[in-house]
């Protein structure tokens, strides 16, 4: 089916569609000559996505954010390592907590 049919049946916009397809989390098949076809299985998968954010309560770019995570290696590094360096162990906190204590 087209993209209108399949934003019919599952209740996205043909927008919203061309978005999800852009951020790589449906792909439906192409045409020869370029137009979408969504089979049974997009339509799942866009059914699934909608439960997946209203359940979890989060936005279509957070997924997209999260897929993005999962195919680029050198990204998911970088963030991995970023929020290593945010945690504080209890030793630090406790050190960090005297030091402020101390110069008041």
């Amino acid at each position: 089916m087209n993209v209108g049919e399949a934003a019919t049946r599952t209740g996205w916009s043909p927008r919203m569609l061309r978005y999800i397809e852009r951020y790589g989390l449906v792909v439906p098949a192409r045409t020869q000559s370029g137009y979408r076809l969504y089979g049974l299985r997009e339509l799942n998968q866009l059914r699934s996505l909608r439960t997946l954010l209203d359940r979890f309560r989060i936005e279509l770019s957070d997924v997209a954010f999260a897929a993005r995570l999962r195919r680029d290696t050198v990204l998911r590094a970088a963030v991995d390592s970023w929020l290593a360096s945010t945690e504080l162990d209890a030793l630090e906190w406790e050190q960090l907590k005297h030091e402020r204590l101390l110069a008041a």
